[in-house]
């Protein structure tokens, strides 16, 4: 079986509303067209990975069951909108309060997880986020890197973006429709 190409994305500020820390299911929220850019991904048999960082953990702030209670709640929001991810990594850490790691983005450890779990292909995969950090390790491990401009992200984040020649969208659907145009049709290399 060959590898598959993977659609990374991070969680906050890109599939749901960024409200810092979450810990409440109740503020879930989805970003307008999150879902229908994930079924268009699951359409095209495309798996959707999420890594997300949740420093909040590391600093006390919500508990690793109140991130899993946030995390089935997206996933059943997007379920509702006929749409999936294929699965979730999330690093806990902050270098702060548990000293340094490797999975904590841009660290590339979740991803290789990831990529050896489900058998992907990071060079023809996408990997998105209203964050530098969510978009450096596509220059780490192949693929494209695409820079959400959204109320989340950073100003400088922006111009690292621009200067790196990274490609901005405005949405996850832009992200995606991006995506799509440069992914070899399904059944060719």
């Amino acid at each position: 079986m060959s590898k598959r190409p993977a659609a990374f994305l991070d969680r906050d500020g890109t599939i749901m509303r960024d409200a810092s820390y979450v810990r409440n299911p109740n503020d879930v929220e989805l970003l307008p067209g999150a879902a229908d850019a994930i079924r268009r991904l699951n359409d095209r048999g495309v798996p959707v990975i999420v890594i997300t960082n949740q420093s909040g953990i590391a600093r006390g702030w919500l508990t690793e069951a109140d991130y899993e209670t946030v995390r089935d709640r997206l996933n059943d929001l997007l379920a509702a909108e006929g749409a999936h991810v294929e699965a979730t990594y999330m690093c806990p850490h902050h270098p702060d309060f548990t000293g340094p790691c490797d999975c904590r983005k841009p660290g590339t450890a979740l991803y290789r997880q990831a990529i050896a779990e489900h058998d992907l292909d990071p060079t023809q995969s996408v990997f998105v986020g209203d964050r530098w950090r969510d978009v450096e390790p596509a220059s780490v491990l192949g693929g494209l890197g695409i820079m959400l401009d959204v109320e989340s992200t950073p100003a400088a984040d922006l111009e690292r973006a621009h200067t790196n020649s990274v490609p901005i969208a405005r949405s996850l659907g832009e992200a995606i429709d991006k995506f799509f145009a440069v992914l070899p049709a399904p059944g060719h290399s």
